[in-house]
């Protein structure tokens, strides 16, 4: 069996997908996306199907190695993605040809379902408590939130007490059976972040996430220490090594995400090497259909797995969402708040490549908005 095939489709709302074909008709999907540089992702991956086209597909180890290290300059966001989409589709490829769910091929099933959350509130969270009860009403456990919209780097007692009154009204709604998680974003330098977190403890987060940007772990060691509330982080580090200092420093919750980080591949070790640190796997991912399919294998034969993000709904999706690109719903219709596990070949999905395909011709420019602090300067987004 011989790749003989790889294209890649521009899907809204900001999706990319990889699809990869063999000499025998056999067909495997993944994502690989970069949210905002999807056109040099699909660049990337041209690129590295160079190489591929002609191989096994079934030396997917192999194939990684090669993809990752097989160039003098290495690393970076676009590459790992690129890398990431096409371990997926090699990954669900290799289920299909012998049968198999992928979670099969990874040292078989360790949970039956996968918790997952839902988002509410957008990038400048509003109208929370109905959102909030609607999923907790369709019988999710857990949501995340953004801590804020723009905000000061080092915030004013006003805009700490509004992200608190935030994260309040989700604990309300929610009860204390069910979780919120926080997302900052790395909107805030080490002192407000620690300032935040000491605020949040009484209300009980599931965890705060990305309370720096990923460029400063350094300062991560002194956040963990902060107090009792769980740091989670990950979704802009691309590779164990990333990982390393970021579990070193105490972390309690790694992020990883299967279209950035590598893939089903590269996750899967840096899933290993966190469950060594204590820290529990929580994949980050607000993308596609394949993403979150590809991230339910690993979460389905991953001992430290805790909970998967999920884009049904989110603020991003417009013009096309979770559901859109998959001839079968089932395996995205969630039960009392979870994923249940199936035993469907590979990914477990059947993309609809007819609207694949149509979704292609019309393609997206999404790019994520450019935000202005009230002096002119730049705001993290």
């Amino acid at each position: 069996m011989k790749i003989t095939r790889i294209e890649t489709f521009m899907v809204p709302p900001r999706w990319l997908f990889c699809r990869i074909e063999t000499d025998d008709g056999t067909v495997g999907w993944g994502e690989p996306v970069v949210e905002g540089r999807a056109e040099a992702v699909r660049a990337a991956v041209e690129v590295l199907a160079e190489y591929l086209v002609g191989q096994d597909p079934l030396r997917i180890e192999d194939h990684w190695q090669v993809l990752t290290k097989g160039g003098f300059y290495r690393g970076g966001p676009v590459l790992s993605s690129a890398v990431a989409g096409i371990d997926q589709a090699l990954w669900d490829l290799a289920g299909r040809h012998y049968g198999a769910p992928v979670h099969a091929l990874l040292g078989g099933p360790v949970r039956e379902r996968a918790r997952v959350y839902g988002w509410v509130g957008g990038d400048d969270p509003g109208e929370l408590a109905e959102q909030v009860a609607a999923l907790a009403e369709a019988g999710f456990t857990a949501v995340k939130m953004n801590a804020s919209g723009r905000i000061s780097p080092h915030p004013t007692a006003a805009e700490i007490s509004a992200v608190v009154r935030r994260v309040a009204t989700a604990r309300e709604v929610l009860g204390q059976d069910r979780d919120v998680a926080v997302d900052c974003h790395g909107r805030f330098t080490a002192a407000g972040a620690r300032r935040l977190l000491v605020e949040l403890a009484p209300l009980h987060p599931l965890f705060v996430e990305e309370p720096v940007l990923p460029d400063q772990g350094h300062l991560l060691p002194g956040l963990v220490a902060a107090g009792p509330v769980p740091i989670a982080t990950g979704e802009r580090v691309y590779d164990r090594g990333g990982f390393l200092p970021v579990l070193q420093a105490g972390v309690a919750v790694a992020q990883p995400d299967l279209s950035h980080a590598g893939g089903i591949s590269e996750t899967r070790r840096i899933a290993t090497l966190a469950e060594t640190f204590g820290a529990q796997l929580a994949p980050h991912c607000p993308l596609g259909p394949i993403a979150l399919a590809a991230s339910l294998q690993v979460d389905f034969a991953t001992p430290n797995f805790l909970i998967q993000e999920q884009s049904l709904g989110i603020h991003y999706n417009k013009d096309a969402d979770l559901l859109s690109y998959v001839v079968d719903p089932e395996p995205f219709r969630f039960q009392d708040g979870h994923a249940v596990r199936s035993d469907l070949p590979g990914l477990g999905i059947t993309v609809d490549e007819a609207a694949v395909r149509a979704a292609d011709r019309t393609g997206h420019t999404w790019r994520n908005p450019v935000w202005r602090h009230n002096d002119g300067s730049f705001a993290e987004w």
